[in-house]
């Protein structure tokens, strides 16, 4: 594991035509600085897995207003009108999955389990052309894991191990895309030294991490306030 003194070392080996998960849900939990890191370093033809695409400015947005990204693997579009455009103008290739399979098609990604059965999508145009099987009478649709050559995650603490520890509701996807990536590389706003951080209170083992960065002051956007009168 390896503590990285820059974005630009963190994100090495990352070249055109690369696949990478990206954690987040909306503009939580995202690892914005490997993103920007990302638009800086100009990559192309990226497939991204991702629950969405950020907003038009902000997150993943940014990528798909400088054309880096190919396809984009996410359960919906979100409020990113620039991604709405390209997918309704084929500007870019889109797979669109149901949220909770999109999840657990990662988490299988990562326990090494290639592939599974699940009722979502039955009898939609999602199941058109693909495996479905009757199980106990009911029948079941056949879905890929999903694993990636690189998966940027956010997380709040790390130590020195690569250790990770998430805050609250920004653990959404990073936990299990730790897992899938080939190379997982960990954002993170805190480090510490190793054996700082209780064991009972790590979500992410070093064993999944490879790199991680310290990012102690970034920016944290609302995707969309809502105040009470």
């Amino acid at each position: 594991m390896t503590v990285c003194d820059s974005i630009e070392k963190a994100l090495s080996g990352i070249e055109d035509g690369a696949t990478i998960l990206a954690g987040g849900f909306g503009l939580v939990g995202i690892p914005q600085r490997l993103i920007e890191g990302l638009r800086d370093k100009g990559v192309r033809n990226l497939t991204v897995i991702s629950n969405n695409c950020g907003v038009d400015d902000w997150g993943l947005g940014l990528l798909l207003r400088s054309r880096q990204i190919r396809k984009m693997i996410a359960s919906y579009v979100g409020e990113n009108k620039e991604f709405e455009r390209q997918l309704l103008a084929r500007e870019i290739e889109v797979e669109l999955v149901p949220q909770g399979t999109l999840a657990e098609r990662i988490r299988a990604g990562g326990a090494g389990i290639p592939a599974f059965y699940t009722p979502a999508g039955v009898g939609t145009p999602l199941a058109e052309g693909r495996e479905v099987r009757v199980f106990d009478g009911k029948p079941y649709l056949l879905e890929r894991g999903l694993t990636a050559d690189f998966a940027l995650v956010k997380a709040w603490r790390a130590d020195r191990l690569g250790n990770l520890v998430y805050r609250r509701t920004a653990r959404n996807f990073n936990p299990m895309m730790a897992t899938a990536g080939r190379v997982t590389i960990a954002e993170v706003e805190e480090l510490f030294e190793a054996g700082a951080i209780d064991p009972d209170q790590v979500h992410t083992a070093s064993v999944y991490v490879q790199r991680v960065i310290a990012c102690p002051s970034v920016e944290k956007r609302i995707e969309r306030r809502t105040v009470r009168v």
